[in-house]
């Protein structure tokens, strides 16, 4: 039998899908090439906005659609976060959330012999474990992302999270260097270090993602190593200084930081504020050789107003980020946010998010010409035009390059003779 996996959402839920799919397989299932052919459709949602909850909607009624016959599974965040919700779907035979992954393929097993519809769903009770998955290989052919963290205990008030993923869970060092091993051995010359709330990593175990950073680094089966999405928590100096002594580790950084604006932080209930946040990014740069912050900024939150606005824009103007991500703040249900007065009007919202892309993409640029001048490792991902590659440096700078030779999973020495708006030309050394 065949099975097919959708999948929304973060790196974490791709990681996730790619664990799922090799346990199907162990099983005696085969990955199909659509969903049309599948015997099993599994969707594996997201939630972190209502957008993201109408097009899991969507996806689940075109796979009903397209595949009348196959078994349709619902797993992911969305139903863990509202599992009566979940329930009430017409579309899937079988639903699961985030806390019993293990319990996918005996359940689909079940499913396939009765045909009885079912929902499992196991809440999260605060002292849960780390659920070990483990993948072989990823679907990026150059760089691979492993899971070592799980949960939230931040209660961001727009986010849904914590109720979805439940507490800060870490992965056993053991387990992270074995899988971390297994994937250099497969082939990836890069190991994105991945999780919910990555920074807080080991907070469960007396470890600290330092440890994390140092086990993988110190096999010599892995080349290069990356951190995912950071929030400025535990990032102290001496952590920076433990963590820049790892020179497998790349000088990339992409620290959330949501708002500039101090007030519009306490709203939303983040821990730090924006003169905090600034230490941090000095820090690294002080620790860090040639080193790229980047981060995500969100505008229209709510009660945000134009002044509010105007000192977000302007930090980050101050800061001079490699990239930002900006989005427009969206009501999600069942957070402290939707409640809040001063709900921001989307076309408010859309002026917002121009202006600060405006800010940022100029930033961008500016940093680009940065790299002019410099040799920099790069590793070979992708082939864009006829014979130009596209690569990408240790601190993510994406480098394009022109060579009659196949460059796809090299890592090789490039100058950087070029910035353009947002990536850089460079010629193999």
């Amino acid at each position: 039998m065949k099975a097919y996996i959708l999948t929304l959402g973060c790196k974490v839920n791709q990681y996730e899908s790619q664990a799922m799919l090799e346990e199907l397989c162990r099983s005696g299932f085969a990955p199909a090439e659509t969903e049309e052919e599948a015997d099993v459709v599994i969707l594996n949602s997201c939630t972190v906005t209502a957008a993201s909850d109408q097009k899991m909607r969507k996806l689940l009624h075109r796979a009903r659609r397209k595949n009348p016959q196959a078994l349709l599974v619902l797993t992911g965040c969305m139903p863990q976060a509202f599992p009566e919700e979940a329930a009430k779907l017409p579309e899937p035979d079988l639903v699961l959330g985030t806390s019993n992954r293990k319990e996918l393929v005996p359940s689909v097993l079940k499913a396939l012999e009765n045909r009885r519809r079912e929902v499992k769903i196991r809440p999260y009770t605060g002292k849960d474990s780390f659920e070990s998955l483990q993948i072989h290989s990823f679907q990026e052919r150059t760089r691979a992302f492993l899971k070592i963290q799980d949960g939230c205990n931040r209660f961001c008030s727009y986010c849904i999270i914590p109720y979805s993923r439940g507490r800060v869970r870490s992965k056993p060092l053991e387990e992270l260097t074995r899988e971390a091993r297994t994937l250099a051995a497969s082939g990836y010359r890069e190991i994105v270090l991945t999780g919910i709330n990555l920074s807080c990593y080991g907070q469960d175990s007396g470890l600290g993602l330092w440890d994390a950073v140092e086990a993988v680094c110190g096999l010599p089966e892995v080349e290069r190593v990356r951190l995912g999405s950071l929030e400025p928590e535990q990032m102290e100096l001496p952590v920076l200084e433990r963590l820049a002594r790892q020179e497998k580790l790349c000088p990339q950084f992409h620290l959330s930081l949501q708002s500039g604006c101090d007030a519009t932080l306490k709203r939303m209930n983040r821990h730090y504020t924006a003169a905090e946040y600034e230490s941090i990014v000095n820090n690294i740069r002080g620790v860090f050789d040639n080193p790229s912050v980047t981060t995500d900024m969100m505008v229209g939150f709510a009660g945000e107003t134009p002044e509010d606005f105007e000192e977000s824009l302007n930090f980050a103007r101050k800061i001079g980020f490699a990239k930002v991500h900006v989005f427009a703040y969206s009501r999600r249900p069942g957070t402290a946010a939707d409640r809040m007065p001063g709900q921001v009007p989307n076309k408010v919202k859309e002026e917002r998010s121009r202006r600060l892309i405006e800010a940022t993409n100029e930033a961008r640029r500016r940093f680009l010409l940065t790299q002019v001048g410099r040799t920099e490792p790069v590793l070979f991902e992708s082939k864009r035009l006829e014979d130009y590659y596209e690569g990408y440096t240790a601190n993510y700078t994406p480098v394009h390059v022109q060579s009659p030779i196949p460059l796809f999973g090299k890592i090789l020495s490039v100058k950087i003779l070029e910035a353009g708006e947002d990536f850089c030309f460079g010629s193999l050394i």
